[in-house]
């Protein structure tokens, strides 16, 4: 395969720019700011968590089904391009029907449509690099892929939150919109696809159950942190009832609910997902074993990033409900607010996510990584003390070390488990990630937004205060998983066996 000029790899990896305009303009901005008009305030974090919820169970199972049909396009356009131009036409339409919307059942439905159009593009787009980047250069446009996915945080700040701060929802979505068409037309015109001659022999269906395993595994991991944190709660519940009264009682087992749920959901649906998807791979353990235990370093591996992803994204989105109580301002401002923390956020993960990668190879990848939880620990602390003393400047510090954090780790931990997988079943292993990308919202946002609108009715704000602080527990834990991640060599030395003797 021929190398690539610089101008090329970036037309290849342009249209993420589009696409994670649009994830982060409807998650972080368009969506709060609706369900806050919809939606009573005292279940408001419930609504999010469950929207974010949905969202996610349908992005899982349509991402993976789209980049199937890709590969088996025939098209005389190429096999991704079509999706790419089919997906934003109905991605445009459902913006639309999320501007159009009248109440929170029509705000949803047209969410939960919008990530299955969204997900033809995204499937579609995922399988460009390996189709068309020579594999000396797949590191570069990986690290190119990276930046397109990372200046969208600064590109919503900067614009689709203004507008809304400035009572423009509907120039927010147009804008919103116009980014897709525009980046998906430059990315059809310059990239240059060779369409298929003929349909490659690619199963479905078994790709897809293994889908459904991860789903399932996730799904599991949520009901026995319900189940778990309701029996916690409650026994936390009624041993502080006779000591400490009614309301106390009621907090603190409202709070150990909260904390075990999430727990326990990453915990079981990390070791159910990896059961479920690698089966007799998994290991030579009871089923019970599996989901108690896991399955060794690749499955801390995954533990690690879902405790952090589940931890920031959900800090993302509980933001703007977040600035609305602590600073008393009305959801306008506190979409522009939100936007500015993006700003900072962005600026400081491009900052560390750019030599985060030396970083992890200079010092060690497990260092890195448990440091960006210590550090996004901080982060989350820090932005607790705004909740009954608010102030702009421990907002921008807050947002300064979380981006920090995020930037080390988004690096260092995807490098890590690149180096943790067998090289003969790459793709498989590290598609299990999933199980993080898709199981962050659910245990974060999910899980946490009923917490908050519980423990807000006791005590306004409260809801806040413990749930960051829940957050800040789950980066420790993921600083604490990686205790289970040993070094690579038992893969590799897998590896090794399998070739052929000289």
């Amino acid at each position: 395969m021929k190398l690539l000029r610089w101008h090329q790899l970036i037309s290849i990896n342009l249209f993420w720019l589009g696409l994670n305009i649009r994830n982060n303009a409807v998650g972080a901005i368009l969506l709060p700011y609706l369900i806050d008009v919809f939606v009573q305030p005292d279940i408001k974090n419930t609504a999010l968590g469950a929207a974010r919820t949905a969202s996610l169970v349908v992005a899982m199972l349509a991402q993976p089904a789209m980049g199937l049909l890709s590969d088996r396009n025939t098209s005389r356009f190429g096999r991704r391009r079509p999706f790419l131009v089919v997906g934003v036409l109905l991605d445009l339409l459902c913006l639309a029907a999320v501007g159009l919307s009248w109440n929170y059942p029509s705000l949803l439905a047209a969410v939960l449509l919008q990530q299955l159009c969204a997900n033809i593009s995204h499937g579609a787009l995922q399988g460009l690099i390996p189709d068309l980047v020579p594999e000396q250069q797949r590191g570069l446009a990986a690290g190119m892929k990276s930046i397109f996915e990372l200046l969208p945080i600064i590109v919503v700040g900067f614009t689709i939150a203004r507008l809304v701060s400035g009572g423009q929802l509907t120039w927010a979505i147009v804008a919103t919109g116009a980014a897709l068409v525009i980046l998906m037309l430059l990315t059809v015109m310059w990239v240059k696809e060779e369409p298929l001659q003929e349909k490659p022999n690619i199963p479905f269906w078994p790709v897809m159950l293994r889908v459904f395993g991860m789903l399932g595994g996730i799904l599991s991991g949520a009901a026995a942190g319900i189940a778990g944190g309701a029996l916690a709660g409650g026994v936390v519940w009624l041993a502080a009832w006779p000591v400490w009264g009614a309301q106390a009682a009621q907090i603190a087992g409202f709070s150990v609910a909260g904390l075990t749920a999430m727990t326990l959901a990453v915990w079981v649906g990390v070791n159910m997902g990896v059961t479920m998807t690698l089966g007799k791979q998994a290991g030579e353990q009871t089923i019970l074993q599996r989901i108690l235990g896991g399955q060794g370093s690749f499955t801390w591996w995954v533990k690690n990033r879902l405790f952090f992803l589940a931890a920031i994204t959900s800090i993302q989105g509980f933001t703007p409900f977040f600035l609305m109580y602590a600073f008393k301002v009305e959801r306008d401002t506190a979409a522009g607010m939100t936007g500015s923390l993006m700003i900072m956020v962005g600026l400081f993960t491009l900052a560390t996510a750019l030599p985060g990668g030396w970083l992890a190879d200079r010092f060690g990848h497990r260092r890195v990584i448990a440091i960006s939880g210590v550090l996004a620990a901080v982060g989350a602390g820090v932005l607790l003390t705004a909740v009954w003393a608010p102030s702009m400047a421990i907002l921008y510090a807050a947002g300064a070390v979380l981006g920090l954090a995020t930037g080390l780790f988004m690096t260092a931990n995807w490098a890590l488990g690149t180096n943790l997988v067998p090289r003969a079943e790459a793709g498989r292993y590290l598609g299990i990630s999933n199980l993080a990308g898709a199981g962050a919202g659910m245990v974060g946002s999910g899980l946490g937004g009923p917490i908050a609108d519980n423990l807000n009715r006791i005590t306004p704000g409260l809801g806040y205060f413990i749930l960051f602080s829940c957050y800040a527990i789950l980066f420790l834990f993921s600083a604490v998983a990686l205790r289970g991640v040993q070094a690579a060599a038992p893969q590799r030395a897998a590896d090794a066996a399998a070739l052929p003797a000289d």
